[in-house]
C-alpha cells in the first residue's frame, strides 16, 4: 500500500510539473505573440501617418501628400501612442527572450519620448535656428527613386498639398504666439531670411523643380514634357504663393510677437519642459545642475590639454593671442570652396581605408561629401550629416559649409570629418539601418546621447587612426571637444540659470578657436533647441567610461574591434541600455577567456 501511494504521488507530481511547464511555455508564447502584434500595429499606424514610408524590403512609395500635422492629427497620435504604451505595460516581461526584452525596452523609450513631446505640445515650435518645417521639403525629392511617370505625378500631388501643410504649421505658430511659446527674436534674426529665400519668381529657379531639370530617363520625352508643365504650374501658381504667405506671416506677425527672453524656462511651462528635455537628450536621470558641474570640470580639463599644445609649438603669447592667431592667419584657411571640399573629401577617403583597424563590421551604404545648400549656409552650422534611406538614389551625405571661407579653419576639418562622416554619424546610422532580425521601428532609431556621443567619441578615434598630422589639428580636435564641453555649461546656463547670450558667447570665445561667426551660430542653436546640445558630451563620456571599464576588466584580452562592434550592434540605444550591454559583453568575454 505504501508503494502504491508512492507511485501515485510521483505520477500526480510529475503531471503538475508538466502542467506548470506547459503553462509557462504558453505564457511565454503568449507574451511574444502580444509583443509582435503590438509592434506590427504600431508600424501600420506609423506608415499610415507618415506618407512615403513603408515596410523594409518593399519599394518605398512616393508620397502623394504632405504629413498631416493638424491639431487633430497631433491628438490622434498622442492617443494612439498612449494606447500602445498601455498594451506594452500589460505584457508579462518574464515571458520574453533577451532579444525581446531589448525590443520591449527600446519600444518603451520611443513611446515615452513621443508622449513627452505631446505633453509639452512641441508642435508649437517646429523651428530650429537654421532650418525647420519649411526647409526640409525643398530637398525631399533627393531621396526619391523616380521609376515611373506615376512617381513624378505623386511628387507633384505632394507639392499641390503643400499649402495645406504650411497652413497647418502656421496655425501652430499662431497658438505659440498666444501661449508665449515662440522662438526668441535673437534667433529669428538669422532664421527669418530662410523663409523668403525659398520664394522664387519661376519654377525653374525653385529647388522643388529639381527632379524635372534634367534626367527623367525612366519616362518618355512626351511624358516628361507633360510632367514638367504640371510641375511648373503647381510650383508657380500654388506652392510659391503659399510660401510667400508664410514668409509674410513670419515677418509681419510671428517676429513682432516673438519672445525677447532666450531661456526656455522663462516661457510658459518652460521649466518643466527643460527638465524633461535634459533627461530625454542625455538618456540619463540627471538634473541641469549636475550637468552644469560636469561641464565646468570638462572645460578645465580640456583647457589644460590645449595649453600644453601652446608650449609644444613654442608660441610666444597668451592663450587669447594664440586663438587670435588661429582665427586670423591665412595659412589655416582655404582660398576657394573647391579647396575646402577637396580637403574634406581627402580626409574622408583617408579614414575609409583605416576603418578595418578599429571595426569588424562596416556598413554597405556609401556616402559622399557635399556643400551645405546655399539657402541654408549663412546661418548653418559648420557641417552636418544628411542620411538617406537604403533604397534612395544616393548614399549618405557629409555636408561641409563653404559659406564665409575665412570662418572655416582647415585645422578643425579632421575632427569634423570624423564626427559627421566616418567613423561617426554615417557609419553608426548606416549600420543601424542595416540591422537584421529586429522590429522595423528600431531601424535608424536615434537616441541623441548615443548618436551624438558616438560622433564625439569618433573624433577621439582620429588619434588612433593617425588622422591628426600637426599640433594645430590636434588643437582643432581639442577645440571641438571644448566646444561640446562648453555646451553642457551654456545650455544649462541659458535654459536653467538665466544666462545671457553674451555670457554664452564669451565662454566659447575665451576657450575655443571657433570663429566668432560659428560661435554666434552655435549659441543661437542652443537657444532654439533646449537640451539637445547636452547629448554630445554626456554620450561621449559614457562611451569612454565603458571602454576604460572593459580594458581594465579584460586586460590583454580586450579587442577594440569587438568592443566597437558591440557598441554599435543594437543600433541607436539609450545610454542605460548601452551600459547593460557592455557589462554583459565584458562578462561573456571574461568567461570565454577563462575557459580558454
Amino acid at each position: 500500500m505504501q508503494v502504491l501511494n508512492w507511485i501515485k504521488s510521483v505520477v500526480v507530481g510529475t503531471s503538475l510539473i508538466g502542467m506548470a511547464s506547459l503553462s509557462s511555455a504558453w505564457a511565454s508564447d503568449n507574451a511574444s505573440s502580444e509583443l509582435a502584434a503590438l509592434f506590427a500595429d504600431e508600424r501600420a499606424f506609423y506608415y499610415a501617418e507618415n506618407p512615403g514610408t513603408g515596410p523594409r524590403g518593399l519599394p518605398r512609395p512616393v508620397a502623394e501628400r504632405m504629413p498631416d500635422v493638424s491639431l487633430d492629427a497631433q491628438k490622434r497620435r498622442a492617443k494612439a501612442n498612449a494606447r500602445f504604451l498601455e498594451r506594452l505595460d500589460a505584457i508579462e516581461v518574464s515571458g520574453l527572450t533577451d532579444d525581446e526584452r531589448l525590443n520591449s525596452s527600446m519600444f518603451r523609450f520611443m513611446l515615452e519620448a513621443r508622449l513627452t513631446e505631446a505633453k509639452h505640445r512641441t508642435w508649437r515650435m517646429p523651428l530650429y535656428s537654421d532650418s525647420g518645417f519649411h526647409t526640409w521639403p525643398t530637398r525631399a525629392w533627393q531621396s526619391i527613386n523616380f521609376r515611373t511617370a506615376a512617381d513624378y505625378e505623386a511628387y507633384i500631388a505632394s507639392l499641390k498639398d503643400m499649402p495645406r501643410y504650411l497652413g497647418d504649421q502656421t496655425e501652430h505658430l499662431r497658438t505659440a504666439i498666444q501661449d508665449g511659446f515662440t522662438m526668441p527674436k535673437v534667433v529669428l534674426d538669422g532664421l527669418l531670411p530662410t523663409f523668403r529665400a525659398i520664394v522664387k519668381a519661376t519654377a525653374e529657379e525653385s529647388s522643388f523643380y529639381g527632379p524635372f531639370r534634367s534626367g527623367m530617363s525612366t519616362v518618355s520625352e512626351a511624358d516628361a514634357q507633360v510632367l514638367r508643365a504640371k510641375a511648373k504650374m503647381v510650383i508657380e501658381q500654388e506652392l510659391m504663393p503659399a510660401y510667400d504667405r508664410l514668409a509674410t506671416f513670419m515677418e509681419d506677425a510671428y517676429y513682432p510677437a516673438a519672445r525677447d527672453s532666450i531661456g526656455i524656462s522663462e516661457a510658459q511651462g518652460g521649466a518643466e519642459y527643460y527638465e524633461d528635455m535634459v533627461r530625454y537628450y542625455t538618456t540619463v536621470d540627471i538634473s541641469a545642475d549636475e550637468v552644469h558641474k560636469i561641464g565646468l570640470q570638462e572645460v578645465a580639463r580640456i583647457r589644460a590639454a590645449m595649453e600644453a599644445i601652446l608650449e609644444e609649438v613654442g608660441f610666444e603669447g597668451s592663450f587669447k593671442d594664440f586663438l587670435t592667431f588661429l582665427r586670423t592667419d591665412p595659412q589655416f584657411y582655404a582660398k576657394t570652396e573647391k579647396e575646402l571640399m577637396m580637403f574634406a573629401s581627402y580626409l574622408a577617403k583617408k579614414v575609409d581605408g583605416k576603418l578595418p583597424s578599429l571595426f569588424g563590421k562596416l556598413p554597405r551604404q556609401p556616402y559622399g561629401v557635399e556643400p551645405v545648400p546655399a539657402a541654408l549656409a549663412p546661418n548653418y552650422t559648420t557641417g552636418r550629416y544628411s542620411g538617406a534611406p537604403l533604397d534612395a538614389p544616393r548614399g549618405g551625405e557629409y555636408w561641409v559649409n563653404t559659406y564665409a571661407l575665412d570662418k572655416r579653419p582647415l585645422y578643425t576639418l579632421p575632427a569634423l570629418t570624423l564626427h559627421e562622416a566616418v567613423p561617426g554619424h554615417h557609419l553608426q546610422i548606416a549600420l543601424s539601418k542595416e540591422l537584421e532580425d529586429v522590429p522595423e521601428f528600431r531601424l535608424g532609431l536615434y537616441p541623441h546621447a548615443f548618436g551624438e556621443g558616438w560622433g564625439l567619441y569618433s573624433e577621439k578615434l582620429g588619434e588612433e587612426l593617425g588622422l591628426y598630422s600637426t599640433p594645430y589639428e590636434r588643437f582643432g580636435r581639442l577645440t571641438y571637444e571644448m566646444w561640446r564641453a562648453c555646451r553642457l555649461v551654456i545650455d544649462t546656463g541659458i535654459h536653467a540659470k538665466g544666462w545671457t547670450r553674451e555670457a554664452a558667447i564669451a565662454l566659447l570665445t575665451d576657450n575655443s578657436a571657433l570663429s566668432e561667426h560659428n560661435i554666434r551660430t552655435e549659441v543661437d542653436r542652443y537657444i532654439s533647441w533646449p537640451g539637445q546640445a547636452l547629448a554630445y558630451k554626456m554620450g561621449e563620456l559614457k562611451i569612454v567610461e565603458l571602454r576604460e571599464k572593459a580594458t581594465k576588466a579584460l586586460g590583454d584580452k580586450f579587442d577594440v574591434r569587438a568592443f566597437h562592434d558591440r557598441v554599435l550592434s543594437a543600433g541607436g540605444i539609450p545610454l542605460y541600455i548601452l551600459e547593460d550591454r557592455i557589462d554583459s559583453w565584458i562578462r561573456d568575454e571574461s568567461t570565454a577567456a577563462n575557459i580558454k
